[in-house]
């Protein structure tokens, strides 16, 4: 989504028939003032939302495309998706690895969560959807295993 929002002139023109040049900074969108708008009006929300979960999937259903015609394609391909069971993304993968933490975690590590994460689906359902789930709460040996241990299951 950082990309088209960098570089997608469709996007930005149309960001500024909504939202006014404001939202257009020496590097493209400026995804800080876009996020002031959106995030306290839910309606700006949905229209951004609108707007941009379709070409996020089109973008990269032609990567994943891109990949799999290539000359050496990989085993696997792994994608962050923030919004994935919000959106109903799950269906476009073969699995879902859950990376949690607990709150106090997430806290220190995300201090500005604010009204963001209240949107999102919670944690403990998140854990019973997903394949495999992991508590990232002790050190990146014991993550760096797991996602070893996941991926050696995956490309089986």
């Amino acid at each position: 989504m950082h990309r088209l929002l960098r570089s997608d002139p469709e996007i930005r023109r149309d960001l500024v028939e909504r939202f006014g040049p404001e939202v257009i900074g020496s590097d493209g969108v400026d995804r800080a003032a876009v996020a002031r708008i959106v995030f306290n009006d839910p309606e700006q929300l949905d229209w951004l939302e609108e707007l941009l979960h379709p070409r996020v999937v089109q973008d990269y259903s032609a990567w994943r495309q891109e990949l799999a015609d290539g000359p050496d394609p990989p085993a696997l391909i792994v994608t962050e998706v923030p919004l994935l069971y919000e959106t109903g993304g799950e269906k476009r993968f073969d699995a879902v690895v859950v990376i949690t933490a607990p709150p106090d975690v997430r806290a220190k590590r995300r201090p500005i969560a604010d009204e963001r994460e209240q949107r999102l689906l919670p944690e403990d359902e998140k854990i019973l959807l997903g394949d495999y789930t992991y508590v990232n709460d002790g050190t990146l040996a014991e993550l760096d295993a797991f996602v070893a241990g996941v991926m050696a299951d995956l490309v089986t």
